[in-house]
């Protein structure tokens, strides 16, 4: 065989390997925990995509097989369009001890020509409350979008198409998500007591199978826990974010870039932030919030 026709098929092998590595299916890191009657895998790609659906008798979703401490994490997601109303589609990590660590993306329905509201919430040791919320600058049911986080021993950042949403900050004194490995999770359910307008609009179940697509899923650059009750695995996820690309340099703290978004982000999109609801806190406000905006 030529050298031209070897280095050939040494570059044809290369990305093909290549493409197989970032072409995860679904069943390689997740499975379905409820409501697999009205889940789907649509081709040509078995695996590559799952349609999360809800009917009134039921809603739907997954989980990761295993738990992770820090890493980079994200997946492409497309809801449902028209009348969603009610509706709740998310993507969120948990811990599951009792005092659990959690992070939300949660898009509320809305009644059809309104724009999607995306809820963001974070718990830490079983105390959440943190509630942001912010009008996309795009309609999230007419094409895929990214959703994401970068979670490290610093700070976590909530990215939508890579651009950062919000942050949070690990602070002196306040408690953080280092501890627990949480896993991850993305559902369809039925939030109307709440998610529209807070409950006055409900689903019209007229418009159902209500679905919500997920793809590209994206959880390898990032430490898997086995045990997540072993010090030594969690230690091993420390050493392993201090050798990482998402755990060292440039991602402990803010960019110039970064900051520039998250100030855009706050004056043209959000619409709702627990830092400034005095009511709701008995005109305090909560500790970590001096850093929840640069």
């Amino acid at each position: 065989m030529g050298k031209m026709n070897v280095l050939l098929l040494v570059v044809c092998f290369s990305a093909f390997f290549i493409s197989a590595a970032q072409a995860s299916s679904f069943w390689d890191d997740f499975y379905l925990f409820f409501g697999q009657n009205v889940a789907k895998f649509p081709g040509p790609k078995v695996g590559q995509t799952v349609t999360l659906g809800m009917t009134n008798v039921t809603g739907s979703g997954f989980r990761s097989y295993s738990p992770y401490l820090f890493g980079r994490f994200s997946m492409k997601i497309k809801v449902m369009k028209g009348n969603s109303a009610g509706t709740v589609t998310a993507f969120h990590m948990a811990s599951t001890s009792k005092n659990w660590c959690e992070l939300d993306y949660e898009f509320l329905g809305n009644v059809s020509g309104q724009p999607y509201s995306l809820q963001t919430n974070v718990f830490v040791e079983g105390q959440g409350n943190r509630e942001q919320r912010i009008n996309l600058w795009f309609d999230p049911s007419k094409a895929y979008h990214e959703y994401g986080w970068l979670w490290n021993q610093n700070q976590v950042l909530f990215l939508v198409d890579n651009i950062v949403v919000r942050v949070f900050k690990n602070q002196k004194g306040l408690p953080y998500l280092d501890y627990q490995p949480m896993y991850i999770y993305g559902s369809l359910w039925n939030g109307e007591s709440w998610a529209t307008r807070g409950g006055r609009d409900k689903i019209n179940w007229a418009y159902q199978p209500f679905q919500a697509s997920y793809t590209a899923f994206n959880v390898h650059n990032s430490c898997k826990v086995k045990n997540a009750l072993s010090l030594t695995q969690i230690h091993t996820c420390y050493k392993k974010a201090s050798l990482s690309t998402y755990g060292q340099g440039i991602n402990l703290i803010l960019t110039n870039k970064q900051i520039f978004e998250l100030r855009r982000i706050r004056s043209k999109y959000l619409t709702y932030d627990y830092c400034t609801d005095k009511a709701r806190f008995a005109g305090r406000v909560p500790p970590e919030c001096r850093k929840n905006w640069p």
